[in-house]
């Protein structure tokens, strides 16, 4: 994937994925329960003059922008994974899965790969030595 990766895609990449199964339910609710119903106004002219009329049903606008947006943050998830997958050094790859992908905490990581003391060296050590290598600000 060509994706130019920031420091802003990464801090709001794991907000991302928190999001996409909460909008796949909102999807699904809609689809299958009065969520989806939706009311509009329309004017009746049967007497000749127009008379406004309730008109209610599936709001199929409002489930297309929704699918939309769910598909739209599928795909950067998806180019971030794929970003992440693409890291070369193995120890730099599992940090930035570890945190990025698992949702795990700087000090869970730091024990995983043997620091357990020094929470802040896969942070400052490992990600951000690797971004600013990178040049991602």
């Amino acid at each position: 994937m060509g994706i130019k990766v920031t420091r802003d895609m990464l801090d709001r990449y794991r907000k991302l994925k928190q999001e996409i199964p909460v909008l796949e339910l909102e999807l699904l609710m809609m689809k299958n329960t009065e969520a989806g119903l939706g009311n509009d106004t329309i004017f009746d002219y049967q007497t000749g003059y127009p008379r406004p009329q309730s008109v209610v049903g599936f709001d199929q606008k409002k489930y297309d922008r929704r699918e939309k947006v769910l598909e739209r943050k599928k795909e950067k998830v998806k180019a971030m994974d794929q970003w992440i997958d693409d890291i070369k050094d193995g120890q730099t790859r599992c940090v930035f899965r570890m945190f990025y992908k698992q949702n795990m905490t700087w000090k869970a990581i730091a024990k995983q790969i043997g620091m357990p003391h020094n929470e802040d060296y896969p942070r400052l050590h490992i990600r951000d030595a690797y971004l600013k290598k990178c040049g991602i600000k």
